[in-house]
């Protein structure tokens, strides 16, 4: 039989957290802290634990998507699976979306057993999302000043961050998305430049014209994640996003962190040539999986 039980005490997160870590290893998991911040923003989000004989076997959340519907996330462990314990997770995570309002749901999967699963449930593929990693020598070198703009760290001018966000929508919008992505301010200033050093604004004329955001793994110092990366409409094809990305992996480097992860859609293919001409590698390849929950 399957237990689930709401997400309450800092022990119950760090078990959420532990499953999470188990099932994706390659990725940054949210820290307790970040994740009680997102329950005070967005109350109606459920993290649940799967129990079976008491021994915490599985994690689900369910929340708002930026892409739209409800992200619906269910996680067993791997020794634990085939038991029906993705089911009882699944089912009620899709219930409490039905009851907020929800039409659809999204879900994220990264092997062919999960995908299998999951289109047995009635998802469907829409986008998949490449992971690319770079490893970082302690010595990469830095850009050379340019003279047509001034690079400022978060870390040195806070007050910045808030400034990015109207170019930063700008590149949401133009994200290849299967829906337009929305993040609102408040997410933005909480989840973005998580290390402040090393992510990086691009001022002209005192104007925000780019950014590179630098995201930090609670789990592994050293790994980090790209933030967003975003150069204004009127601004591009100068090699300003090339330059930024160089400027953040030289910071990086000589401050100790030695693996940059990034995902991208895989229709962007601009912004993956990027990343390749930087020495960036593939990895993992994430599926995002659609559902109609009126049906």
């Amino acid at each position: 039989m399957v237990e689930l039980r709401a997400v309450a005490t800092d022990t119950d997160f760090e078990a959420w957290r532990r499953v999470r870590l188990a099932v994706l290893p390659n990725e940054r998991a949210a820290t307790v802290a970040e994740m009680r911040a997102q329950l005070e923003v967005e109350p109606d989000r459920v993290f649940l634990l799967a129990l079976q004989d008491a021994d915490v076997v599985g994690s689900g959340l369910v929340g708002r998507s930026s892409v739209g519907g409800a992200g619906v996330h269910p996680r067993v462990l791997p020794d634990r699976r085939r038991r029906g314990v993705g089911r009882v997770l699944l089912d009620a995570l899709e219930e409490h979306a039905r009851r907020q309002g929800y039409r659809d749901a999204v879900s994220l999967v990264e092997d062919d057993e999960s995908h299998a699963w999951a289109v047995r449930r009635g998802y469907a593929e829409v986008q998949r999302q490449v992971e690319q990693v770079r490893e970082l020598a302690p010595d990469e070198p830095a850009p050379p000043p340019r003279a047509d703009v001034e690079v400022v760290s978060i870390a040195d001018r806070p007050e910045l961050l808030r400034d990015v966000f109207p170019v930063a929508e700008q590149g949401y919008a133009d994200l290849a998305t299967f829906r337009p992505v929305t993040v609102t301010l408040e997410e933005w200033l909480r989840e973005e430049a998580t290390i402040p050093g090393g992510s990086l604004v691009a001022l002209a004329g005192g104007e925000v014209v780019g950014y590179t955001g630098l995201i930090h793994d609670a789990g592994s110092p050293e790994r980090a994640e790209d933030g967003l990366l975003v150069v204004r409409r009127d601004w591009r094809g100068r090699g300003l996003a090339m330059y930024l990305k160089r400027a953040k992996l030289a910071w990086a480097a000589t401050h100790g962190i030695r693996r940059v992860v990034t995902w991208t859609q895989e229709a962007n293919v601009s912004m993956r040539a990027v990343n390749e001409r930087l020495g960036y590698v593939e990895g993992t390849v994430s599926r995002t999986m659609r559902r109609d929950l009126r049906r």
